[in-house]
C-alpha cells in the first residue's frame, strides 16, 4: 500500500479506491436497489388499482403459465445480458486448469448444493419460496458478474470465458439439475415434496425459450456487430444503447409480479425477509469460500477475484423466467426470484470493497495502489455496465 508521512496507514489511498469503485458504477447500477423497490411499490399500487389485471394478462399465453406481456418483458430482460458476453475468448483461460475446474465445480456442484441446504434449513415450512431459491441457485451468473469483476480489478478475459461457459452449461444442465435438486435429492433424503409437480421437460422447455432465444440473439448481435463495425464500436456504442433494456425488462417484470402478488406481500412482509436470509448466507459462503480456495491453490489476485464473483453471483433473469414459466407469475417461486436482485446488488457491491481490501493485505505483489498490474489504472471492461443483469 502506498503511504506518506502525513498518511502512514494509507487511509487516503483506501478512501480514493472506495470512491473510484462508486464512480465506476453507472448511475443506473448504483441505484439499482432503489429502482427495484420503486418498481415493487408501483406494482403493488397497480394491483390495487386494477383488481382484474391477472385476467387481462392471461388473455394471450405464449407458453403454459406465461402470458405474452410477461414473455416480452423476460426476453427484453435477457437479451442485452447475453449480447454482452464475449463468446470468443476461450484460449488462454481454458489452459488454466486450476481456475477452470475450480469454477465449474463451484458453480455447478457447490453453489446449487449450498442453496439447497440453506433453503431447506431456513424455509422448511415454505415449499414455494424454497423451490424458488433452489432455482436461483441453479441459475449461474452470466452478466452482472462482469461488473463486479471489473470493479474489483479481476481478470476480464477469464471472467468472459467463465460467463460463456456458464451460458452453455445452463442450456445443457439446468433442467437435469433442477429435477435432481427439486425431486430426486429430496426424495433420497426423505424430505417432503408434496404439491411439487414438475418435469425435466417443463424446465428444459422454459430454459430453451427464455435462455436459448436471447442467447442466439445475443451471440448473433455480437458476431455481426464486431464483424461489421469492430469490437470497439460494439462495446462502446452498441452496448451503450441496448444495455439499459435489461433494466427496463427487469423493472417491468417486477412491476407485473408485484401487481399480481401485492396483497400477499403486504399481508406477510416477514416472508420477504425470510427469503432474504438464505440469500445473504449463500452470498457470504460462496464468495468467501471461493476466494479462500483461489488463494489456497495459488491463483493470482486477479483470477482469485474472478473465481469468487463468478461463483457467488446468480442469473436472476433466468431464475425469474423459469419460476414464471413453470409455476406461474403469481407463484411464491416467482416472488423468491424477484427478491434475489434486491439482495444481490448491495451485497456484491460490498464484497467488491472486501476484495480490494484483501488484495492489499493478501496479494501485495498485485499492487496496492488500485492498479490492475498494467501500466495504468484499471478501467471498466466496457461502458456502460450491464444494468440489471445477474
Amino acid at each position: 500500500m502506498t503511504t506518506t508521512l502525513d498518511d502512514p496507514q494509507g487511509f487516503g489511498t483506501r478512501h480514493e479506491e472506495t470512491a473510484a469503485v462508486v464512480r465506476r458504477l453507472s448511475l443506473l447500477d448504483r441505484l439499482l436497489p432503489l429502482w427495484i423497490v420503486t418498481a415493487m411499490a408501483v406494482g403493488i399500487g397497480l394491483g390495487r388499482a386494477i383488481p382484474s389485471l391477472n385476467r387481462h394478462l392471461e388473455a394471450i399465453q405464449v407458453t403454459q403459465g406465461t402470458s405474452l406481456p410477461i414473455f416480452v418483458g423476460l426476453l427484453v430482460m435477457m437479451y442485452p445480458v447475453l449480447a454482452k458476453v464475449r463468446y470468443g475468448h476461450l484460449g488462454p483461460v481454458t489452459r488454466d486448469r486450476r481456475m477452470l475446474v475450480s469454477s465449474l465445480v463451484l458453480n455447478w456442484i457447490v453453489g446449487p448444493a449450498v442453496m439447497f441446504a440453506l433453503a431447506w434449513a431456513l424455509l422448511p415450512d415454505q415449499p414455494a419460496y424454497r423451490t424458488g431459491l433452489i432455482i436461483v441457485g441453479l441459475a449461474r451468473c452470466i452478466a452482472m458478474v462482469l461488473i463486479w469483476n471489473d470493479l474489483s480489478c479481476g481478470d476480464r478475459e477469464a471472467a468472459a470465458v467463465l460467463v460463456a461457459l456458464n451460458s452453455l452449461f445452463q442450456i445443457a444442465a439446468f433442467a437435469v439439475l433442477g429435477y435432481f435438486y427439486l425431486k430426486l435429492l429430496p426424495g433420497w433424503l426423505g424430505l417432503s415434496t408434496v404439491g411439487l409437480h414438475l418435469s425435466v421437460g417443463e424446465i428444459a422447455e422454459t430454459v430453451a425459450i427464455f435462455l436459448g432465444v436471447p442467447l442466439v440473439a445475443g451471440f448473433l448481435t455480437r458476431a455481426l456487430g464486431e464483424r461489421t463495425k469492430g469490437r470497439e464500436w460494439y462495446e462502446r456504442r452498441l452496448l451503450a444503447r441496448i444495455g439499459p433494456l435489461a433494466l427496463v425488462g427487469l423493472l417491468y417484470t417486477i412491476v407485473i409480479l408485484f401487481a399480481l402478488q401485492g396483497r400477499t406481500i403486504m399481508a406477510h412482509p416477514a416472508e420477504v425477509a425470510r427469503i432474504a436470509l438464505p440469500l445473504l448466507g449463500y452470498f457470504a459462503i460462496m464468495w468467501f469460500g471461493s476466494f479462500a480456495w483461489g488463494r489456497a491453490i495459488g491463483l493470482p489476485y486477479e483470477r482469485t477475484a474472478t473465481l469468487a464473483f463468478t461463483a457467488a453471483g446468480n442469473n436472476f433473469e433466468l431464475a425469474i423466467a423459469v419460476c414464471i414459466g413453470v409455476f406461474g407469475v403469481t407463484s411464491g417461486q416467482a416472488l423468491a426470484g424477484v427478491v434475489g436482485p434486491l439482495i444481490e446488488v448491495p451485497v456484491l457491491v460490498s464484497l467488491v470493497y472486501v476484495s480490494l481490501w484483501a488484495r492489499r493485505r493478501l496479494f501485495p505483489a498485485g499492487g496496492a495502489d488500485g492498479t490492475d498490474g498494467t501500466d495504468g489504472p484499471a478501467t471498466p471492461m466496457s461502458a456502460p455496465a450491464v444494468n440489471g443483469g445477474a
